[in-house]
């Protein structure tokens, strides 16, 4: 499943423009929030599944609701004919 995403060279934000079109390729961005606990175990569990390496992810950050955080995995994709 994890494939056909290429490795994330450019540590940016989510575009918010065309530039993923432009270069043929989308930009997926998955985010998991709420307790440290859930959003450490959640990403633990994508790992065991294949979704993703554990290190793609971003730090825990803060989340709007102070008793949560969250982490973002950015991932880039062929565009697909």
């Amino acid at each position: 499943m994890s494939e056909e995403f290429l490795p994330d060279d450019n540590e940016s934000d989510c575009p918010n423009d065309d530039s993923a079109a432009e270069s043929e390729q989308d930009v997926v961005c998955v985010t998991i929030t709420g307790s440290p606990q859930a959003v450490r175990e959640t990403i633990l569990t994508l790992y065991r599944l294949g979704f993703a390496e554990v290190g793609d992810w971003s730090q825990l950050q803060r989340a709007a609701n102070p008793k949560q955080v969250m982490s973002v995995l950015i991932r880039r994709r062929k565009r697909k004919a």
